[in-house]
């Protein structure tokens, strides 16, 4: 039993940010109960290619972006623009721990499934909104999307390569970082609300902003800019704080130089064949490597570039100098690492069909990661959450007839 199996999640948001939280919610043992649109479900679904195969080695319909963030859940098939819709959502509001939605701001209360209509039903729900700019504000109305947020956050500012460099610009980040930690926030507010209503009884509204967020997220260039005033530039993969700290060229690639103190820097100058550099006035202290960079780097790379990567990394990891490859996807899940850990697992439908998974990296001693019900096709589980609602089986034939469910 894993340690939120005493909750009820019910999820009417789509896309990532909102499945993203349920899914973190239904690995650590709640039930996920996912409502979808009759007429093609979640827009993820159709994010493709690439298309998970069959048994048969024939496409499905469902995309691999889809697959991501949708397991340990039902998929509940139904309108919530009609009546009857409505109705299927106010029953599983009235005995659900949770609600979790991504809705323009508003735009649930015309089908009364919005934070105030459901409270009268269910005063313990905890009812979570995420919207691009929160219930409030000049942006409110807008819709939001990671890809505009990550450039409206200030991220896209201080991602890419510096000005005046190649391919120097604006960049945003080769995940929707933006909808994920949004997703994170979202399921630890969840917790939270959980544990207030867990001493007091009393459910509460959670308004959750991928801008809020992304701002939040800024970090250490947050606080760099409103501490010192200046506004933080792309720096490549260079380190605003740290020096060395960045990729550099070797005889066959490239590879990662991650130090982060003054003896990291003299132990990585006697592997190099220079522990001249490390008693330089101008290189000793990270103050002054940060300083002199444009100095420094340079010469780093003039000698990096004599030896491979893999030479770099198993003599520097002799001398406790952090480094590392810099592997793409294949690289990822081949790492010795990687596989230890498990990071890489499959999920078997009902139908036989196999769904390739990343796991939750969370590691509980006691309650660990279940995972329970691979990523559903749509519907799946619609006419068994009916009955345990009531609905006869005439009933849910004439909905389906009808484009209900």
């Amino acid at each position: 039993m894993g340690a939120l199996s005493h909750l009820k999640v019910l999820d009417l948001s789509r896309v990532l940010a909102g499945p993203w939280a349920s899914q973190m919610l239904g690995d650590l043992g709640a039930e996920v109960i996912k409502i979808e649109r009759p007429d093609g479900g979640d827009d993820t679904r159709r994010w493709g290619p690439p298309w998970l195969k069959n048994t048969a080695g024939e496409e499905t319909s469902d995309a691999a972006y889809y697959l991501c963030t949708n397991r340990n859940r039902r998929s509940v098939t139904a309108d919530f623009s009609r009546p009857e819709g409505q109705a299927i959502v106010r029953k599983l509001a009235a005995d659900a721990d949770v609600v979790i939605e991504n809705f323009k701001v508003g735009g649930l209360a015309a089908f009364g499934l919005d934070y105030q209509t459901l409270k009268a039903i269910n005063p313990r729900l905890v009812y979570c909104s995420i919207t691009g700019f929160g219930q409030d504000g000049p942006y409110a109305a807008r819709a939001g999307y990671d890809f505009l947020i990550q450039g409206m956050g200030g991220l896209m500012s201080i991602t890419g390569r510096a000005d005046g460099e190649d391919g120097a610009g604006p960049q945003k980040v080769g995940v929707a970082l933006a909808d994920i930690l949004t997703g994170l926030h979202a399921a630890v507010a969840i917790l939270a609300a959980i544990a207030h209503r867990d001493r007091t009884g009393e459910g509460q509204h959670i308004d959750l902003a991928l801008l809020d967020v992304q701002v939040a997220c800024l970090a250490n260039q947050a606080l760099n800019y409103l501490v010192s005033g200046t506004t933080p530039t792309r720096m490549g993969n260079g380190h605003p704080n740290i020096v060395p700290y960045q990729d550099f060229p070797t005889a066959d690639g490239d590879m990662i130089l991650a130090i982060g103190n003054d003896a990291q820097f003299a132990k990585f100058c006697a592997v190099a064949g220079h522990p001249e550099w490390a008693a330089d006035t101008r290189f000793a202290t990270n103050a002054g490597r940060v300083e002199n960079r444009r100095t420094l780097i340079p010469l780093l790379r003039q000698a990096t570039v004599t030896r491979t990567s893999a030479g770099w990394i198993e003599a520097l990891e002799k001398a406790g100098v952090p480094c590392g490859p810099i592997n793409d996807l294949a690289g990822v899940f081949a790492d010795p690492q990687v596989m230890h850990r498990g990071m890489q697992l499959a999920m078997t439908r009902p139908s036989g069909d196999d769904v390739p998974q990343v796991a939750n990296p969370i590691r509980l001693s006691a309650t660990p990661v279940e995972y329970r019900r691979a990523p559903p096709r749509l519907g799946q589980d619609t006419d068994e959450v009916l009955r345990s609602l009531g609905y006869g089986a005439d009933e849910i034939a004439a909905m389906r007839a009808a484009g209900i469910v």
